[in-house]
């Protein structure tokens, strides 16, 4: 409310607290990191990847369910995401030549892969047939191209599934609709042993449960079809869709209720619609829990019991889900600039960086400010507490590129030389539209890891991937910005 005339301060969003985090930004480490770069970059926390990832399987082992996970590599190009997911024995999802390469490239076994995306070229079915991958066709023409390319001496046949059209996303693009479907299933019977049918998947917007599992349902009875037809058909997708909880509830609808014209940089305008659902209170491998004890449509017992009645394996794609927590974006301030009752700060890096923006939204979580003194403030702040609005802008010569057009409340007046440290931005916001725009150069990737010689229970080793009383150990990732 409004006291004497004085408008009320901007909302704020902070992020979940996370202690590998806080321990980074009091290390002393991303002020010596921005010296070194002499730019903006991100660092990176694997063992939250290999987290995320064992919370999954956990999932799929609670539910009796056979199941394999695959990291869907578009959500963040770093190598260090390959090597857990090669180490660990996971899958990895890629919709291009270049993302095969890279997959197979740090150690993921061919079989250990899905190819996913509309219209593959020639190069990615060719290559993916080759190294055993599993192709998911998303059209006629398609699977005839991968059926009729010849196969080396002793390759194996091409492995399949059939992506469904959503009959509840009728517009979408993605997927085969009734009558194709049918034309590829008596393509697939047709073909014998020269091919792989193993099931079906598909492509889904949106995070919610019940139609996911639906539309899952509907996959188990399309394999009990195709069996009869004597085709493998042992395993359906479900894709991605597992929402990241970024913020408390109380926050979010807070921010929602309270957000304004007034508290952007020009009066930009927002609506709820326009963000992402940075409060999810099903999220990540809860979702996934949640789908399989979802009974679908028309039916009596759950996904999971139907999985596991007809021996059918469940196939999934997380992308932002597996990088929850796992990395934050860190820019550097170059300039301070006063307007009526905000500044606008420009950092020295641009909004390619964080990819929200690009989506005509805003990525809402609250970047943390850090002078070289240390951090400033906490997280939270009372009705007591002055606060500094500011916007952030990037260093082109472009209207348009803010990293944030809201006035962010920080607790201290930002100056030259302080970071902003934007948490939790592993999951598609780091480089989805990354570009070397007037020349600047790609932020490179900095690794947290674990000290594996270290024992958790003993003096100085710590679960979080940092050393206690000492300083983060790090090295650039091996895949390097380009």
């Amino acid at each position: 409310m409004a006291v004497n005339g004085t408008p009320p301060p901007p909302p704020s969003l902070p992020a979940h607290p996370d202690p590998a985090t806080d321990a980074i930004l009091g290390s002393g480490l991303l002020h010596e990191l921005a010296h070194a770069f002499g730019g903006p970059f991100h660092f990176l926390l694997p063992h939250r990847f290999d987290a995320n990832l064992a919370a999954f399987r956990a999932a799929l082992a609670d539910a009796g369910v056979d199941g394999r996970v695959y990291y869907a590599k578009k959500a963040n190009k770093a190598a260090a995401w390959i090597e857990r997911c090669a180490a660990a024995g996971a899958g990895v999802d890629v919709a291009s030549p270049g993302e095969l390469r890279e997959a197979l490239g740090h150690g993921v076994r061919g079989e250990n892969i899905v190819v996913t995306g509309p219209a593959k070229s020639e190069e990615l079915l060719r290559v993916a047939a080759l190294q055993g991958a599993l192709t998911a066709v998303d059209s006629l023409d398609e699977l005839d191209r991968l059926t009729a390319a010849p196969r080396a001496g002793g390759a194996p046949p091409p492995r399949l599934l059939l992506r469904v059209l959503p009959p509840a996303q009728p517009a979408s693009r993605f997927g085969l609709d009734g009558a194709e479907l049918e034309e590829a299933l008596a393509h697939c019977a047709r073909a014998g042993d020269a091919v792989r049918m193993e099931g079906f998947g598909f492509h889904l917007s949106g995070y919610a449960v019940q139609p996911r599992a639906d539309l899952a349902g509907q996959l188990v009875d399309l394999c009990l079809k195709a069996r009869v037809m004597g085709l493998q058909a042992d395993r359906i997708s479900i894709g991605g869709g597992f929402a990241v909880d970024y913020a408390a509830a109380g926050d979010w609808h807070s921010f929602l209720a309270t957000q304004q014209p007034g508290h952007y940089h020009a009066h930009r305008r927002f609506t709820p619609a326009d963000f992402y659902p940075y409060h999810s209170p099903v999220a990540g491998a809860g979702a996934l829990r949640a789908v399989l004890a979802a009974v679908p449509a028309g039916g009596r017992d759950s996904l999971g019991s139907r999985l596991r009645e007809t021996g059918t394996l469940l196939l999934m794609e997380p992308g932002r889900a597996l990088l929850d927590r796992a990395g934050s974006s860190v820019f550097r301030i170059q300039g301070v600039k006063d307007r009526d009752g905000y500044a606008i700060l420009t950092v020295d890096g641009t909004s390619l960086s964080l990819s929200e923006q690009w989506f005509n939204s805003e990525y809402l979580p609250d970047p943390v400010l850090l002078p070289p003194a240390g951090r400033a403030g906490g997280s939270r702040r009372t009705a007591a507490t002055r606060v500094h609005p500011a916007c952030a802008g990037g260093a082109t010569c472009l209207e348009s590129d803010l990293l944030t057009w809201r006035k962010i409340p920080f607790p201290v007046r930002p100056s030259v030389g302080d970071l902003l440290v934007y948490p939790n931005t592993a999951g598609y916001q780091m480089d989805s539209n990354e570009s070397p725009f007037h020349d600047l150069p790609l932020p490179p990737k900095v690794v947290i890891d674990t000290l594996d010689d270290t024992p958790d229970d003993t003096p100085g080793g710590s679960a979080d991937g940092t050393t206690r009383g000492g300083r983060p150990r790090w090295r650039l990732d091996r895949r390097p910005a380009c």
